[in-house]
């Protein structure tokens, strides 16, 4: 769908990015993609080495997960005061810079944080935002954390 495409994980920066691009679907007057992305199953070496769990098979329930990001988007836009002509919520799983590579095709624009919940925080750009920069189809806004 046109419009800005915007990928959030719940994440402080992922929030920036929220609140950013609502700014400028309200001021463009264009539609609002919110797209969170449930990640695939971890190996289960990486319980062990990084202490992600392992979910069960099956275990994202989209239609729950798309109401908890609905109600954050809510919020955000109600302390924020902004109205977006148009906003979509897409939960779906799988690797989140590739969905939102894949979605990037038909958007006018993506925008990202430039870190999100992963475990090496002190990075400057997270490996997610990092390949949407470089693959994504169309251009990107990666909105930088507070320093």
């Amino acid at each position: 769908m046109p419009g800005i495409l915007v990928g959030v994980d719940g994440s402080d920066h992922s929030r920036r990015a929220l609140s950013w691009a609502m700014r400028e679907a309200a001021e463009h007057n264009v539609p609002l993609t919110v797209m969170a992305v449930h990640q695939e199953q971890a190996r289960p070496a990486t319980q062990v080495y990084w202490n992600i769990p392992s979910l069960p098979e099956g275990s994202l329930d989209p239609e729950l997960a798309r109401t908890a990001v609905r109600k954050w988007v809510e919020k955000v836009a109600d302390e924020d005061g902004r109205t977006v002509p148009e906003v979509i919520v897409n939960v779906t799983t799988g690797d989140a810079a590739e969905e939102l590579v894949k979605a990037s095709r038909d958007a006018d624009l993506v925008v990202v944080g430039s870190r999100g919940l992963g475990m090496w925080a002190e990075l400057l750009i997270g490996s997610v935002s990092s390949k949407v920069v470089h693959h994504a189809a169309c251009p990107i806004v990666v909105i930088p954390g507070d320093r």
